[in-house]
């Protein structure tokens, strides 16, 4: 559906475009490469990113304690907002009437919004382990009740401010992101923990990729072609299930592709995803490591090839007066204990 360039020279440059009509509302370009590690920049509708790049969290349309005029001054190129956050409070109706996400946030340049799979379950799958029923229903602390169902055509959910009951499905999510309006999003999937045995991580990765397939039909069948649309490498710490995810994803015709679920219980276990995962992905599209954006991750990941980042770690940290610098122990520094 979509016109691809020809990678002419795997060794050094690539392109890809996101339309069949020669206008290059996305593109994606590796400039540089030393390694493993390259330097690229993708083009989207409101400007472009120059990779490697961290990305900030605005998880509900904001960075806290950061306006997009301090984000802008401190040379910030993107920003990731979360489809679950946003859709409980509020409202993707309420953006859209509002003129989409950067009308709503006040952010002319590139947005990205996550699916919020990992908020979905986070809310419920920490609470189920050491638990012997149905995997699917992750428990939550009071009398059992589940906060989130798992089923083959979506995922139930309990809103964490209300009370009140949602459904996500594959196609939902992206009807949500075409009314948030965000320059990339990503297809809904199912994370796990690093608690998850073997047999439920492939469970759970193989639904991803059917829920992947369904994005994509949806994805494509409404499309303006003023939207990205990136595939979810799950699979645990598990290198042949992580090997399997990464190939399947790899041949589906999403425009960039994002490693997410569960990296293991240390570093060095989310080193070695990176190392397995890496090289079954697309030389000429961009890669996306979620949930990771301490200094020392940063560094590892940009030398095993990936292209952007995302945490809320910096500026989680940074409220209550720790910096991030590379010469420091931990990398680390507390400015109120000077």
């Amino acid at each position: 559906m979509y016109h691809v360039q020809p990678f002419t020279n795997p060794a050094f440059r690539g392109t890809f475009s996101l339309n069949n009509l020669n206008i290059q509302m996305f593109s994606f370009d590796v400039i540089a490469i030393d390694g493993n590690a390259r330097a690229g920049r993708i083009i989207t509708p409101h400007g472009s990113i120059e990779t490697p790049s961290f990305v900030p969290v605005g998880t509900q349309a904001t960075v806290k304690a950061m306006s997009a005029e301090d984000l802008r001054n401190v040379k910030c190129q993107v920003i990731i907002t979360n489809t679950y956050h946003l859709h409980l409070q509020p409202g993707e109706d309420l953006i859209e009437k509002m003129g989409g996400l950067h009308s709503f946030m006040n952010w002319d340049g590139p947005l990205m919004t996550d699916s919020g799979g990992f908020q979905i379950f986070s809310h419920g799958a920490a609470k189920e382990h050491g638990e012997e029923q149905d995997r699917g229903r992750h428990l939550s602390s009071k009398k059992g009740k589940p906060l989130v169902t798992v089923e083959e055509d979506g995922v139930e959910f309990i809103s964490y401010l209300d009370g009140s009951r949602h459904r996500f499905t594959p196609e939902k999510v992206m009807e949500i992101g075409r009314k948030l309006g965000a320059d990339i999003i990503l297809v809904l999937d199912e994370c796990t923990s690093p608690l998850h045995d073997y047999e439920y991580t492939k469970m759970a990765m193989e639904r991803t990729h059917r829920w992947a397939l369904r994005s994509l039909d949806m994805f494509h069948r409404t499309s303006d072609k003023r939207q990205a649309l990136f595939g979810i490498v799950q699979g645990g710490a598990y290198r042949d299930l992580r090997e399997e995810s990464a190939s399947f994803i790899a041949d589906q015709d999403f425009q960039g592709y994002a490693i997410g679920g569960s990296l293991g219980r240390s570093k060095d276990d989310m080193y070695n995803v990176l190392k397995w995962t890496v090289p079954f992905l697309p030389k000429d599209k961009p890669r996306h490591l979620l949930g990771i954006g301490e200094i020392d991750d940063i560094f590892e990941a940009v030398e095993c090839g990936i292209d952007l980042f995302d945490c809320v770690a910096p500026t989680r940290m940074a409220r209550t007066g720790t910096l991030f610098n590379r010469s420091a122990e931990r990398s680390r520094i507390h400015i109120l204990n000077a």
